[in-house]
């Protein structure tokens, strides 16, 4: 199956490079340049980027933040990383828009769905950033809701493994992985392929998603034209 419109779910540490933490321009440029291919092969992209590189609000509850402003300084984090992506995609000849989940001009464009498809069929890579916009919501949650709003196919999310395991992959040599797995299976096993929230929207709305290895050479690519890549959750 070849997508039309795919969401790319990003966690902020992939933009920290080995270490995780702040942003590699070498990493983030290289993310950018193949953005930039699968965009100029006809597949509309849509990306959703974590913060964790920068902060992480529920871990910031452990350091004095409250949860409520933890949440907030989180997704300002993911405006960040939006806009910085952005700008090496742009580099490598496709516009990129940046959208935020509350109004943030004019530094971003404020997320109206509609404006959003506009960018997507006229060949650009939209950034949604800031999450729902709501404290006690994931980054996955965002992605979740915003693949759903503007009619993806599918979601795509970047993993540093290939794929949905029965177990820790890190932690067990033995662990099976899934080629193919269901929405109910998923839940059943516990298997964390992303939080309970973002996980029950794409299956009440059948928004698969597809869970690979970013860091493996042209599996993005095959991911975002529908080639089997990684794990596809359905």
């Amino acid at each position: 199956m070849k997508y039309k419109r795919i969401l790319l779910k990003l966690s902020g540490e992939t933009l920290g490079g080995p270490e995780g933490r702040g942003l590699d321009e070498q990493v983030i440029d290289n993310f950018a340049a193949r953005i930039a291919r699968i965009a100029q092969s006809g597949v509309q992209v849509a990306i959703v980027v974590g913060g964790g590189n920068i902060f992480r609000g529920l871990q910031g509850t452990g350091k004095g933040f409250d949860r409520v402003h933890g949440d907030q300084m989180g997704m300002l984090a993911t405006v960040i990383n939006s806009k910085a992506l952005a700008i090496f995609i742009r580099n490598h000849g496709v516009q990129a828009e940046v959208f935020t989940s509350t109004p943030m001009r004019p530094m971003a464009r404020y997320y109206m769905r509609d404006e959003v498809v506009e960018v997507l069929e006229k060949g650009g890579v939209a950034l949604l950033s800031g999450g729902t916009g709501n404290p006690f919501f994931t980054t996955d949650s965002g992605a979740s809701l915003r693949a759903c709003e503007i009619g993806a196919d599918a979601i795509l999310k970047a993993t540093k493994v290939d794929g949905v395991y029965d177990c820790d992959p890190m932690k067990n040599p033995n662990a099976v992985r899934y080629e193919t797995l269901s929405f109910d299976k998923a839940i059943a096993d516990n298997l964390k392929v992303m939080d309970l929230t973002a996980f029950a929207m794409c299956k009440e709305n059948k928004m698969p998603i597809v869970v690979f290895n970013i860091n493996r050479e042209g599996e993005l690519e095959r991911a975002a034209a529908g080639e089997k890549a990684g794990t596809l959750v359905c």
